[in-house]
This record gives C-alpha cells, structure tokens and sequence, in this order.
C-alpha cells in the first residue's frame, strides 16, 4: 500500500515528547511527512479474574525496535481491506491467533511514528481457550498485564533519552516488573485510558 501524506497528528511520538517536555531545552524530531500505514492488535483477554492485555517481546536481532515490547501488528499490506484487516493478519502471522477467535470492539486514534508508520490500534476482544504459535524470527516471547494496571495512571511515567543526534526525546513508559513497556506501545495504552474517561 502506498504510503499516504498527512498532517501532523496529536497522536504522535513527536507530539508526546513536546508535550512531556519542557518547553525550553527540549527537542524531538518531526515525524516523518510520508507516512507508512500500519495496525496493531490491542488484545484483551478476558481471564476469571479479570482482563489482560496481550503482548509481545520482539526478538533482539530484528532492525527495527529490535527487543522491545509491542503489540502484535505491522504494515498494511495491498491484500488489506482496511486497518482491522492488517491487524487480524498481522496477529495471526505473528502469535498464531486465529481471526475468529478475535471480536473487534473498536479503533483507538492513529498514532504516528517517529520511523515513519501511521499506526492504526484496533481493539479486540479474546476469550480463553486459545493456543498462540508465535514466529520465532520475530517475536521472543508472549505474555500478559493486568488491564487494571496499564489503564491505572499512576503507572503512567514520562521518561527521557538523548538521541544520537543529540536531541532529548520524551516518551510514556509503563514498566510492569521486569517489563518496560515505552514509546509508542505505552502511548497507544495511555491513549486507550484517555479514551475512556472522556
């Protein structure tokens, strides 16, 4: 799918870092203007003592955001018919998680990299039994946190790194105990808190 040009989002690890940081002395690097459409899958998992949140740890060799935690997702592909498409695909290639076993509740806000992807999150729903298969080239492990706890805002933490280019970048991360759950991961959770309390 080609990508598409749009104009700077609220939703964006740009727009996250100036409104993190102060306004003097910090800087974050504009988002890219051609955009890559992508989607990601936000599982929730209904378990006896309540929902969870479904996750993947990508594999440490991989380019791009290599090690760190994500939702199961990626590119759209031409074969997409729209953004729950490419999620329900990327998840099933990625976990193994068959599409009937998803029901999608709905989309949170586009959120825009700073590598260049506008990601749609698609909401989905998972009840107990399933069995995951995940692609060993990509993801390194699958795992779950309490919904209750990454929608809690006491576990929302703006934290900072200073780029190779010099620049401070400003970003939400969610650490759940050994786990470090940051950029645009933590974002798309903090941005799912938001829209509910509206």
């Amino acid at each position: 799918m080609a990508a598409s040009r749009t104009a700077p989002s609220r939703r964006s690890d740009a727009e996250t870092s100036r409104l993190l940081g102060d306004a003097i002395g910090s800087a974050a690097r504009a988002a890219p203007t051609e955009l890559v459409p992508a989607a990601v899958l936000v599982p929730l998992v209904r378990r006896e003592d309540g929902l969870t949140v479904l996750l993947t740890q990508r594999t440490a060799h991989l380019s791009h955001h290599g090690g760190q935690i994500s939702f199961p997702g990626g590119r759209m592909e031409p074969e997409d018919a729209d953004p729950t498409a490419a999620a329900l695909r990327e998840t099933r290639e990625e976990i193994g998680l068959p599409s009937e076993a998803v029901d999608v509740l709905g989309r949170l806000d586009d959120y825009v990299t700073v590598t260049g992807f506008k990601v749609a999150p698609v909401v989905g729903l998972i009840h107990p039994p399933f069995t995951l298969v995940p692609e060993s080239f990509e993801v390194q492990e699958i795992f779950e946190v309490p919904l209750s706890f990454v929608l809690n805002p006491v576990n929302h933490q703006r934290h900072s790194r200073v780029t190779p280019a010099g620049e401070t970048r400003h970003f939400y991360a969610i650490p759940f105990g050994e786990r470090y759950i940051w950029g645009a991961t933590a974002a798309m959770l903090v941005n799912f808190y938001e829209t509910l309390v509206r």
